[in-house]
């Protein structure tokens, strides 16, 4: 086994550290401002399009960067470091968005890849946020192709973004399905824009859809075929999760460790006490653990066949509840270590100890990821713990 950095991957690395460094100036404005004005998103915009880190998950005939899985998870670790979730100011598409038709893909993709347009995805409802097979919105077949009922709510990116990407339960047999819908359609209400514990620099708002018509080409991906491709995205963006939480943390660690080294207490560095140093070391650990699992399975994905599809699934489960219940524990040690210095939002522990708690809920809480590994044992036995073989 060869766990080194391609050299592709170096690259890839210094290159998403440059970038996230950039975007690092902006960190204390989005705090403070909750979000940043048009032009420094401009300014952004640009910079991640100079660097030719845009679309990292769309292929490069496309326009995008066509990374595999590996490197994405690569350039996600960097990212991940940033605050007020800067790192998704560099758009990574809905991978939905590959099921694009050829027409589909140049009115919607290839402007997002561009850096043109914005997509955001709207699958939680006020009664289901774990369950995307049932969704209560509905798509009504009419002489003019579909119209959309129901509510959504957590749309991240929702106030940014320029389309939709809807799951509902289409015709009376409930196939969900997913549907392409500009924001602007008549019907569509953004009724309320929650405040969160984190500061994001895009919003979560909440939607409504009331007699929404849409054409039968805006159906993504076939009737039926929703459940599917958003669990397809799932494992990919889980796995992203994973890295960017890896990222933050290390991060975290970083800014405690310098601290403990320089800060003096009772005339010593903080850094001489064992109880720091068992802190310090033990989210070295956390932080090394999860990171080489979390590019083993980036690794498996990548050489995976279709037969793997269920238990990389479940790999990718387990990668994102390690990952972002280690980086919680990591960062809420980091802040201790800080004192009262690390209940202070100028500095960066206090706002990643905000960020990370989402982490553990969104894109499937900790406890449906228990659920997706212990149904995977509990089927086809323990090979989810399974090296691969070449």
């Amino acid at each position: 086994m060869d766990f080194r950095l391609t050299p592709r991957q170096a690259r890839l690395k210094a290159d998403a550290r440059a970038l996230t460094d950039f975007i690092a100036a902006y960190e204390m404005q989005c705090e403070e401002n909750n979000g940043l004005p048009s032009d420094v998103h401009a300014k952004i915009r640009d910079a991640v399009l100079e660097s030719g880190l845009q679309a990292v998950n769309m292929p490069a005939e496309w326009g995008g960067a066509g990374l595999t899985i590996a490197e994405q998870v690569t350039v996600q670790e960097e990212l991940g470091r940033l605050t007020g979730a800067l790192w998704d100011m560099v758009w990574r598409p809905a991978n939905a968005l590959r099921f694009c038709t050829p027409e589909q893909r140049e009115r919607f993709l290839v402007p997002v890849i561009r850096g043109e347009r914005r997509d955001c995805y709207a699958v939680t409802e006020p009664g289901a946020g774990s369950d995307p097979q049932n969704p209560a919105t509905t798509a009504t077949k009419n002489d003019r192709g579909w119209v959309l009922n129901g509510e959504k709510w957590f749309v991240t990116v929702g106030d940014h973004a320029d389309f939709v990407i809807v799951l509902a339960a289409a015709g009376p047999e409930r196939a969900p399905t997913l549907f392409l819908v500009d924001k602007d359609t008549p019907g569509i209400e953004m009724t309320r824009v929650p405040r969160f514990m984190h500061t994001f620099v895009y919003e979560h708002p909440e939607f409504t859809f009331t007699d929404v018509q849409v054409s039968d080409d805006a159906v993504l991906g076939g009737i039926g075929e929703g459940y599917d491709i958003t669990r397809s995205w799932f494992t990919e963006e889980r796995l992203m999760i994973a890295a960017r939480t890896i990222g933050a943390a290390e991060r975290a660690l970083e800014l405690a460790r310098d601290w403990a080294v320089e800060r003096e207490q009772f005339g010593a560095p903080i850094a001489s006490y064992q109880l720091i140093q068992g802190m310090l070391a033990d989210c070295a650990v956390d932080i090394a653990v999860n990171r080489a699992y979390t590019h083993q399975v980036a690794w498996e994905i990548d050489q995976a066949s279709v037969e793997d599809r269920k238990r990389l699934h479940a790999k990718a489960a387990i990668a994102k509840l390690s990952a972002s219940e280690a980086s919680g524990r990591v960062i809420d040690r980091c802040v201790q270590i800080h004192g009262g210095r690390g209940y202070d939002r100028s500095y960066a522990v206090e706002r990643l100890y905000r960020e990370l708690r989402v982490d553990r809920i969104w894109e499937g809480t900790s406890e449906i990821q228990r659920l997706i590994i212990a149904n995977e044992l509990i089927k086809r036995g323990t090979g989810v713990l399974d090296l691969p073989v070449g």
